[in-house]
């Protein structure tokens, strides 16, 4: 009896022991482009044996040996997969591609379909050059109407405003290196093109508050940009009346790169100015991003860039009607002397990567940033100010000379190395680095500006000297180091009532120059219903400080006879904002075609604030930190097939952006109430080869100030309103190369476009020129930003 039971006691746990033998299933869940897709649902059929995938789109589940099992793989947005599995007796890889439930479309594409589980959204370029963009095609301009809380009042700058902040507080990074502009520009004429090249790039991330820890010090937004891997041959290039771009990617097994050339004029548009004359911008620039594979584990990346930015100005006449029709004026200005700036850059990162396993990995970054930035002008003026009485009849109130001067010269150097690492363990992924930065900035400004009126120098000492209306001179050097660092976990579990995501992280800089240490934690959490997919969302919360850097801590003193000098403020401390940010997006149909609704409402508590204004594009700070403030607001935004086949979007912020000075309450200088974005593509019916899409935006007008309180605005500018509209014809596609011999069958596309700027040729007014009348009041002059103007292009794609 008792050998009986010992036999059947051991023949039954041997038998258990052998059922829970386990092999590993793993592999990589991508889409039909290749890229990843994180947040996918990895389950064994008919159990609560499941996984996640990570950001690599990698995941790693167990399951009984010998046995027979199906693997469903679902994902928000995605066709559900299922995957059979016959008696393994082995671990496996099993790659899966998930097929979209609606395929995206060959435009500019907000990737509504992918999971969003922080405040981090992805914009796809897709074939965004057929847009219409009145600054030649950048990133930038698609950011101003897809990115979420977004404004951009100048179409001649790709700078832009997000949530209350300044150009200066929006961080950009080109393959997880962070990028530099020249400091000196102070109009969207002399600016020329941005950094990133739009045929380069592959993917483009943004977030516009309560970002990750593995973000820098900036208080307002991230922009991250990744350049293409060619894996095989392609190019294009582009022409148009505003310049032109031509762009290579190859590939030779282990070696890949991509590079580009760009050349803007922008002279045509230009001349749609009040300011009439000789506009000779030149600006050029070239980039190349190359990778090298050691082995399968070792590679080193490349990515350069030089840019050479001329602007060239002979200025003639300018004629501005502005005021009120009770209260109507005239005001004619007529010009002699010249304008030359030059704004040169070099720029240069190597990334030395290895993988250490599956799951780890770490990087070598090394980075430089040099520019050479002169601004030069010496220019005169006479100016009439008149009262319109009737049309035909004025009143002269006002008449004067003036002479402005400039020699200014900015040298800048910033190197940058840092240590990156990545590691994956089960359902974290955890991300740290530290480095350190070395800043070299000269800086020599030598401005004045005289002005006579009716044969009297202004302002007027008694005769004592001839006095300058004003003047500034600076002879500052600085050398400086920051040594920063961050750790990060991403955990990504799953729940009966759901999915979770939760990011927590902190970064930490020193500053040198100021003794400082800043302490930035941050957390985000992501949450999607199990009941209900389409539902995503999100709340995120952090310390962020905006680190100074030679703008922010610039003081303009005086000396007795009233001379205007630059001194550094070596007391300055960072500006903080703490964010605060809840938000969701909801994924539905509508005549089966799919849309996505997304809102977020947030608040930032400012402190330590350096009190600004804002004169077209250039930003003059305080140099002081006099100020605190808050920002709240609500960003809504919807994404879809207005029209069948094609994919649009509108937008609609509302905010309340204040500080208080001296006790007394004012709007920042980029407070506005409302902005309303809206990007509309459509086609001809039947004839999908006829293509067109319109770029709207309405949003209040920015605050201003008057003379000698340039940091207290008190009144503000009309509101900004501007319609492009464009129209693209496709004379050759990829479809007719197979019924062809010609030489057109190497191109995949060819595109011939015609574009309208300012449609309805509204004259936006983008900062405000002061002048005296007899009486001694001072005048607000609008100074107006361009108008309508036709723009004809041609792209071509092999």
């Amino acid at each position: 009896m008792n050998k009986h039971f010992l036999f059947a006691f051991i023949f039954v746990s041997l038998s258990g022991f052998l059922s829970a033998q386990k092999i590993t299933v793993s592999g990589v869940v991508s889409d039909p482009a290749g890229l990843p897709v994180e947040l996918t649902v990895v389950q064994q059929k008919g159990s609560m044996n499941g996984t996640l995938t990570n950001e690599k789109g990698k995941y790693s589940i167990s399951i009984p040996q010998n046995d027979s099992v199906t693997l469903v793989f679902h994902s928000l947005g995605y066709n559900k997969s299922e995957i059979s599995i016959s008696e393994a007796e082995e671990d496996l890889v099993v790659n899966v591609r998930l097929r979209p439930q609606s395929f995206e479309l060959e435009s500019v594409v907000i990737k509504g379909s992918r999971v969003q589980s922080n405040t981090m959204e992805r914009i796809s370029m897709g074939q965004g050059r057929l847009s219409v963009d009145a600054t030649g095609g950048s990133v930038e301009s698609f950011v101003m109407t897809a990115g979420t809380g977004v404004s951009s009042t100048n179409e001649l700058s790709t700078q832009y405003s997000v949530r209350g902040g300044n150009y200066n507080e929006n961080i950009v990074y080109v393959n997880n290196i962070e990028v530099y502009r020249p400091l000196l520009i102070r109009s969207g004429q002399q600016e020329g093109l941005s950094f990133l090249n739009p045929d380069m790039t592959e993917s483009v991330h943004f977030s516009s508050g309560g970002f990750d820890a593995r973000y820098g010090d900036k208080m307002s937004s991230v922009l991250s940009v990744f350049y293409k891997k060619p894996t095989t041959l392609e190019g294009g290039f582009t022409g148009s009346m505003l310049g032109g771009n031509v762009y290579l990617g190859s590939n030779a097994g282990k070696f890949s790169q991509i590079s580009g050339f760009r050349y803007k004029r922008g002279t045509t548009l230009l001349k749609t100015l009040d300011t009439k004359g000789d506009y000779n911008p030149t600006v050029l620039d070239f980039q190349t991003y190359m990778n090298y594979d050691f082995s399968a584990k070792l590679s080193l990346s490349f990515l350069g860039n030089y840019s050479d930015n001329i602007y060239d100005f002979n200025p003639g006449n300018r004629e501005t009607s502005y005021g009120t029709m009770t209260d109507a004026k005239n005001f004619k200005v007529y010009f002699d002397g010249e304008e030359r700036d030059r704004f040169r850059s070099l720029f240069g990162a190597g990334v030395l990567n290895y993988l250490v396993n599956d799951n780890a990995s770490v990087a070598l970054q090394v980075s430089g940033f040099q520019s050479r930035e002169e601004e030069t002008y010496d220019i005169t003026g006479e100016y009439w100010m008149n009262n319109v009485i009737e049309e035909g009849v004025e009143e002269n109130i006002g008449t004067g000379l003036f002479h402005q001067h400039a020699r200014d010269y900015l040298h800048s150097t910033v190197m940058n190395a840092s240590l990156v690492g990545i590691v994956g363990m089960n359902q974290h992924s955890f991300r740290w680095s530290f480095g350190i930065q070395k800043e070299k900035i000269k800086d020599r400004i030598n401005e004045w500006e005289l002005r006579d009126s009716a044969g009297y120098s202004l302002p007027d000492n008694g005769g004592e000297w001839l006095k300058v209306f004003n003047n500034l001179r600076s002879r500052n050097n600085i050398e400086s180091s920051r040594f920063f660092g961050y750790i990060q976990d991403t955990y990504k579990f799953r729940v009966n009532s759901g999915l979770f995501s939760l990011t927590a992280g902190a970064r930490g800089s020193y500053w040198d120059y100021n003794k400082e240490f800043i302490f930035s934690p941050r957390v985000s959490v992501g949450f999607i219903p199990s009941r209900n997919q389409n539902i995503n969302l999100r709340f995120a919360a952090g310390v962020y400080y905006q680190s100074p850097f030679y703008k922010e801590f610039r003081i303009i003193e005086s000396d007795s006879r009233g001379n205007q000098y630059i001194a550094l403020n070596k007391e300055i401390k960072s500006q903080r904002s703490l964010h605060f940010v809840l938000g969701g997006d909801y994924n539905f149909r509508v005549d089966d075609r799919p849309f996505k609704l997304t809102a977020e409402l947030y608040y930032k508590k400012l402190s330590r604030l350096v009190p600004y204004s804002v004169d077209n594009v250039r930003v003059w700070y305080y140099g002081k930190n006099l100020s605190d403030g808050h920002v709240v607001g609500l960003d809504t935004k919807l994404f879809g097939q207005f029209v069948p086949g094609t994919d649009s979007w509108i937008g609609f912020s509302l905010m309340d952006a204040k500080q208080s000075i001296d006790g007394e309450k004012y709007s920042l200088p980029t407070d506005q109430l409302y902005n309303l974005t809206l990007y509309y593509t459509d086609y001809m019916p039947n004839y999908e080869r006829l293509k067109f899409n319109l770029r709207a935006i309405w949003s209040q007008g920015l605050p201003f100030s008057v003379p000698g309180n340039e940091y207290k605005p008190r009144f503000r500018a009309p509101a900004y309103r501007r319609v492009d509209i464009g129209f693209n014809y496709r004379l050759w596609s990829e479809e007719d190369r197979y019924y062809s011999r010609s030489f057109f069958r190497n191109f995949k596309n060819i595109w011939l476009g015609v574009d309208v700027f300012n449609l309805f040729d509204i004259g936006n007014v983008n900062s405000y020129s002061w002048f005296s009348d007899i009486r001694g009041f001072q005048h607000a002059v609008p100074d107006r930003l361009t108008g309508r103007q036709f723009n004809i292009k041609l792209l071509a794609e092999f």
